[in-house]
């Protein structure tokens, strides 16, 4: 966002598989408003329901927005605001951008919500201006992605596939990914494999850490399996990038702060193996994701 000015107010929408929720931001990165609605299946659906919760959070009055931009699941061009297969919701082609700006009047900009995410939490906690440098968002959630900044713009890459790690076919285990590679990070790592690997408890990650503090075997080997997958995918992102902030978000960043000291933990034992790894000092850039804000919808704001 380049105006610097509380006058200016933009609308981000984060669409999610459940709910989709909108934000009225200022020009200092500043929440005004927010508000959020359950999410309904189907392409009407979902053009309408981005329509009606961004016309709570500014009170039906579109006049006064400069922009309305969209964080959404499925494979985004950012370019055009078109959104291919969001599955959760039961779209398979839509042209979101064109078709919400044709409801609202106002320009509307589409982004994949990992990035929207990236951007948000890049901004919250910079204090309403983007963290300087590359930083680098852990999206631990459904799936398992990466957004990536730099001084506050995203990185997209040629096709758009820019963090794309939980694609990354090199976990050892070699289970089948739904993209139909073996071996993806995403297969170990991610909220919902996760969940697969330890069914017992719902969320699995809290409760897979305090079974394996009482030394559970189990527990042992399913948590040591899942963080050393994170580990790689940390040092991957790290070495690829280098950047100044890690921040880790989605659903399985909620487990808090006993998630970051099992990760830190991770990475100190590489470290202790590894000069060049020590050098870089990567559990010192680890940040978690400020929950307490909508940092998709914030983002999606920033980006319009």
């Amino acid at each position: 966002m380049n105006e610097q000015d509380s006058t200016v107010l933009r609308i981000g929408v984060d669409v999610g598989g459940t709910k989709i929720e909108a934000a009225l931001v200022d020009g200092l990165g500043r929440v005004v408003c927010t508000e959020r609605i359950p999410a309904r299946h189907g392409e009407e659906a979902v053009i309408e329901d981005i329509a009606a919760v961004a016309g709570r959070v500014c009170d039906g009055d579109f006049s006064q927005v400069t922009s309305i931009g969209i964080g959404t699941p499925g494979q985004v061009n950012y370019v055009s605001g078109h959104v291919d297969n969001i599955v959760n919701l039961e779209v398979t082609s839509l042209d979101m951008g064109p078709l919400v700006a044709e409801r609202t009047g106002v320009s509307t900009h589409v982004e994949n919500d990992v990035n929207a995410a990236a951007l948000g939490a890049s901004v919250v906690l910079g204090g309403g201006a983007s963290l300087p440098g590359v930083v680098a968002f852990l999206n631990f959630g459904t799936g398992l992605a990466a957004g990536l900044v730099q001084d506050g713009v995203l990185m997209h890459g040629a096709s758009g596939a820019a963090g794309e790690v939980g694609h990354i076919p090199v976990e050892p285990h070699r289970f089948k990914c739904p993209c139909g590679q073996y071996g993806c990070l995403e297969t170990v790592c991610s909220g919902a494999s996760v969940a697969r690997l330890w069914p017992s408890a719902n969320p699995a990650m809290p409760d897979l850490i305090r079974r394996a503090k009482k030394r559970e075997a189990k527990a042992v080997d399913v948590l040591d399996m899942v963080v050393r997958a994170i580990g790689d995918t940390i040092q991957i992102v790290a070495q690829s990038m280098d950047p100044s902030v890690i921040i880790l978000g989605g659903g399985m960043a909620k487990t808090g702060d006993s998630l970051m000291e099992v990760i830190a933990a991770e990475l100190r034992r590489r470290e202790s193996q590894c000069r060049f790894l020590a050098s870089l000092d990567l559990p010192s850039r680890l940040r978690l994701a400020p929950l307490d804000q909508p940092v998709g919808a914030i983002g999606a704001a920033v980006a319009a």
